[in-house]
């Protein structure tokens, strides 16, 4: 069961207070992890190094494997490895603004986004693109999972669809508590059997080594070719967006203090963008499997990670033991990676559709409707076109992920034109803020003409490319034109104590909202218009005629 202190039952409100519908449902739910608002310090009861394990259990996804793969087979070794590292250095250096703020001020990647340069109305655009990240690879781990099950016990793939979709509603039911032991107690099983072969194969036989490095792939001749960096290093950018998931972890981490600010950071670091290391590795360990299974089977094999693993394990152990070890990696890690899919795909929808409809149906309805849109893509075999698929996605998340760092880093700490600590509650923010959105739009919609060959083919391996630099020039010159007056629709939340403690963290200091007459923390609180009272972020959002909403002014 959640950890989380169970919520009494709501007192009824005067009638000028009373809640908008989905609140008092909202306030019940014992089971959420705080969906669509600030994580409380009274929640947040983990260590930093449990934070960062679970999160980190989370990137345990076989995707890496196909990706790497895929962009080997096509590229050849060198390329690959190119494009592999070219994307690392742009996660790494995009996520970890991103990763400081969500582990700071204990906020998940929409909220920032909204505080960041798109307002409260204009993140909705991000939210979906976020959503569709889940679902997109929750399909890509379930048809993983599925081509594992029918290896091992022979179901066929649209029914290991079906199981790997089910089995993970259980455990995402439970959030946060139940996420945190399976990532723990999985995650040391996990990294043996998928290091152990590879190290056992380099030992016992060096020649895979120089196979590996020597590959030329189907489309090149063993040299360096630029668009052929650009083009892989597009594919692994669609995992720009997994700093999101990371932050959906990374919100629970303690307060920073003197004490712990060394494992604070480390964990930070580790869990944030340092997820991008062992995406990597996972990459560039794909390559070097496919190879190895094209020597020894054959090349149509060589994309699937049960394939990898099994021609890995056929070298190191007695054949009766290599389909069930190779069914038990595939299926740990789909387990690993699609309860955070479908918990983090779950937050984004209900974030969307919560601030659209004013109405707050729980989370796990999106859950399902998440499942949903994944299960339809499995059985569209989706695996047979995943490189286009993550080439076309990448241009969308990229945008956003580079205008949100860039609104941080740039705009909050060198221009000083974006408030500099988040703002995420509505009354507090315009409903939409053209420093954000118009660098999003513009970056990814030019970035999809140049993918689509719209500018001609010499320019189409670079769309990736545009969607970073267009979104790093024009976040800054929009807030230089608006000389950033559309971050903040007023300054004064109406409430006189601070929003942050001596240390710099979110105060813990409790406030009863007058609407569903609960306790949050300050951070989570705003002055009520019509009332001498505070009102919380849940109960504003699912306000519809705007009672409680603060006007705009100072």
């Amino acid at each position: 069961m959640s950890t989380e202190p169970r919520l009494a039952e709501v007192a009824e409100p005067e009638p000028a207070a009373r809640a908008a519908p989905g609140t008092d449902q909202a306030v019940k739910e014992t089971l959420e992890d705080y969906t669509l608002r600030f994580a409380p310090r009274s929640y947040r009861r983990w260590t930093p190094m449990v934070v960062a394990t679970t999160a980190l259990g989370g990137i345990a996804y076989m995707a890496d494997f196909s990706i790497g793969a895929g962009i080997g087979l096509a590229h050849g070794t060198g390329n690959a490895l190119l494009a592999i590292a070219v994307a690392a250095a742009v996660i790494f250096v995009t996520g970890f603004p991103l990763a400081y703020y969500g582990a700071r001020y204990n906020i998940d990647l929409d909220l920032i986004t909204r505080g960041s340069g798109f307002g409260y109305f204009g993140s909705v655009l991000t939210s979906v693109i976020f959503a569709s990240f889940t679902f997109i690879f929750f399909a890509l781990e379930g048809s993983i999972m599925a081509q594992g099950l029918k290896l091992g016990l022979g179901l066929p793939l649209w029914l290991g669809y079906l199981v790997s979709t089910l089995m993970v509603i259980p455990l995402v039911i439970y959030g946060m508590t139940a996420l945190s032991k399976l990532q723990v107690w999985t995650t040391p099983i996990w990294l043996l059997l998928m290091v152990g072969p590879l190290v056992y194969l380099v030992a016992t036989d060096p020649g895979t080594v120089d196979r590996f490095l020597a590959y030329a792939g189907t489309d090149g001749d063993g040299g360096i070719n630029t668009a052929s960096v650009l083009l892989g290093a597009g594919v692994c950018l669609s995992l720009i967006a997994q700093i999101g998931e990371q932050i959906d972890y990374l919100r629970f981490m303690p307060p920073k203090t003197e004490a712990n600010k060394r494992s604070w950071w480390t964990a930070v670091v580790m869990a944030g963008p340092g997820w991008v290391v062992l995406g990597a590795l996972k990459q560039a360990i794909g390559v070097f499997l496919a190879v190895y299974v094209i020597a020894e089977v054959g090349a149509s094999a060589a994309p699937e990670p049960i394939q990898q693993f099994k021609g890995a394990f056929d070298a190191m152990m007695p054949s009766w033991l290599v389909v069930p070890l190779a069914v038990v990696l595939v299926v740990i890690s789909q387990i690993k990676i699609n309860v955070t899919n479908a918990y983090s795909g779950s937050l984004a929808w209900t974030n969307s559709f919560t601030r659209i409809t004013r109405r707050y149906p729980g989370r796990m309805v999106f859950v399902l409707v998440n499942l949903g849109f994944a299960l339809a893509l499995m059985e569209a075999d989706m695996f047979s076109f995943l490189n286009s698929i993550l080439g076309f996605y990448s241009n969308c998340a990229i945008a956003w992920v580079v205008t949100v760092a860039t609104d941080i880093g740039i705009n909050k700490y060198v221009l000083k034109l974006s408030p500099h600590a988040p703002e995420f509650r509505r009354g507090m923010l315009y409903a939409v803020n053209p420093v954000g959105v118009v660098a999003f739009v513009a970056a990814s919609g030019l970035s999809i003409a140049l993918y689509f060959h719209a500018l001609g083919d010499t320019l189409q391996p670079y769309s990736p490319v545009a969607a970073a630099v267009i979104a790093f020039v024009l976040t800054p010159l929009m807030a230089v034109v608006t000389k950033g007056r559309y971050y903040l629709r007023r300054i004064d939340d109406g409430i006189a104590e601070p929003l942050l403690d001596e240390d710099g963290n979110p105060s813990a200091v409790t406030h009863e909202c007058h609407v569903c007459r609960q306790q949050f923390e300050r951070p989570d609180m705003a002055a009520c218009r019509t009332h001498d009272a505070v009102v919380c972020s849940l109960c504003l959002s699912t306000d519809k005629a705007g009672d409680h909403v603060l006007p705009a002014g100072v």
